[in-house]
């Protein structure tokens, strides 16, 4: 009886287990579970709360500070020190050896220290707060590459789903007709030549059949680690090619302005101006003084024997307060090279910025030439798709009637089955040349 509950215990989780291996996703619902589970997201995230760590960390420099701590000292062999012996009762012109102290020293004490104005520390705050939105732009930035990253990866497999559906049907329709062909020629009535250059096409279909689906299983494999899941987890999409290219057909989009500013990239330039011009407020402020206080407290205790817990030991407390001013006077203009090299390293950042600003813009016309030629190539491979399989029928009732060559008819199966793949491609190409745009755009 044991033995069955187990069991079924056993299979009720791996049951479970296997329930959560199965996926299926649409596109955007793919995009949303690749921002949550992609490894660089989770890491992009964790670097977030390292800056959020280390903003605090910053802000704790300048407030109270309590250190504690015991200190224990075991003279065995007593600092010696020579005195007249007159003082003892000696010759004078005598000396006498004498051992000052206590075999057993100990010290308990305890320390508060509050910095009171450092140019430093209010740079370097303002400065942590920087830090922190350079890793949150860093991780809006990997959410974007991840998108265009799905968008793609999920566009890939539909293609090889698409690609080996095609390739089937031809298959299926070739191995018809070259049946039928060596039938024909069986009964004398056509020549050996055309059977074989049937044969020779039938076999190019096969080898690209068999290179598609392997495709597909890497293709499949590389979505599945960009949605962050395991590569053998079982995965299912829900869109398909067609209707994706049909929702993101958009001859209107992309035709507004372009606001530079809203591009990751360049929020990541302009943050990394806003460093660099507190780098330089740092060396500026390092001429500044420095103001800070503290108050000791401790006891000590002495004794030839150690019994520095028992009742009758005697502790000696003592307690200060201190005030320490630094004021930097002359540095040999080592300070002011560090100045000049914090300012020099903000012109560049200034410059970067520029740069930054002019790429982006570039980036922008061409994404926005790209994703318009991509409409314009799939309105004219649909029509090309069109206009092959006329030819290619025309061209195999005539093969069949005997009126073609071989030669022709397997010149129109290969324009066909290349209109295919091009209409296949420039569906996938509609897809990833938006995500594109959208991405320089920043449009989720």
């Amino acid at each position: 009886m044991k033995n069955n509950l187990l069991l079924t215990l056993l299979l009720f989780v791996s049951s479970l287990q296997a329930q959560e291996q199965n996926y299926s996703f649409s596109l955007q619902q793919a995009i949303d579970h690749a921002i949550q589970n992609n490894y660089s997201a989770i890491n992009a995230g964790r670097d977030i709360d390292a800056a959020k760590q280390k903003k605090w960390e910053t802000t704790a420099a300048g407030l109270p500070q309590i250190n504690a701590g015991l200190d224990y000292q075991n003279n065995f062999e007593l600092q010696k020190s020579v005195v007249p012996a007159e003082f003892f009762g000696g010759n004078p012109g005598e000396f006498a050896t004498v051992a000052f102290g206590t075999k057993h020293n100990m010290t308990a004490r305890a320390n508060l220290s509050q910095l009171i104005f450092d140019g430093s520390y209010i740079v370097a705050l303002q400065a942590s707060k920087t830090y922190l939105k350079y890793y949150e732009n860093a991780k809006q930035k990997t959410n974007t590459e991840i998108r265009e990253m799905v968008i793609n990866a999920y566009g890939n497999v539909l293609l090889a789903e698409e690609s080996i559906a095609i390739l089937e049907k031809n298959k299926a329709t070739l191995s018809k007709t070259l049946t039928d062909t060596e039938e024909t020629f069986k009964n004398g009535l056509i020549e050996e030549e055309n059977v074989e250059q049937l044969q020779i096409t039938l076999s190019s279909i096969n080898s690209n059949l068999n290179n598609t689906q392997r495709l597909l299983d890497v293709a499949y494999k590389m979505l599945k680690f960009t949605l962050g899941i395991d590569i053998n987890a079982e995965l299912k999409l829900t869109d398909k090619l067609d209707n994706l290219t049909t929702t993101n057909l958009d001859l209107a989009f992309g035709q507004g302005d372009f606001a530079v500013t809203n591009n990751i990239d360049y929020q990541m330039a302009t943050n990394f101006q806003e460093q660099r011009s507190l780098e330089l407020k740092l060396q500026r402020s390092k001429a500044l003084p420095t103001l800070s206080a503290n108050v000791n407290f401790g006891y000590n205790a002495f004794n030839d024997q150690f019994a520095f817990f028992q009742k009758d030991q005697k502790w000696l407390n003592y307690s200060n307060l201190g005030v320490s001013l630094n004021v930097p006077i002359f540095s040999s203009l080592g300070r002011s090279a560090k100045t000049q090299q914090a300012k020099i390293a903000l012109d560049q950042a200034k410059t970067q910025l520029s740069a930054t600003e002019q790429r982006l813009k570039l980036e922008y016309e061409k994404a926005k030439s790209d994703y318009e030629f991509s409409i314009e190539e799939y309105a004219t491979s649909k029509s090309n798709l069109n206009l092959s399989e006329r030819i290619e029928r025309k061209q195999q009732i005539k093969f069949t009637e005997g009126l073609s060559s071989s030669f022709d008819f397997s010149e129109a199966q290969r324009q066909l089955y290349t209109a295919q793949q091009n209409y296949l491609q420039s569906m996938v190409n509609i897809i990833n040349k938006k995500a594109t745009l959208e991405k320089i755009i920043n449009k989720n």
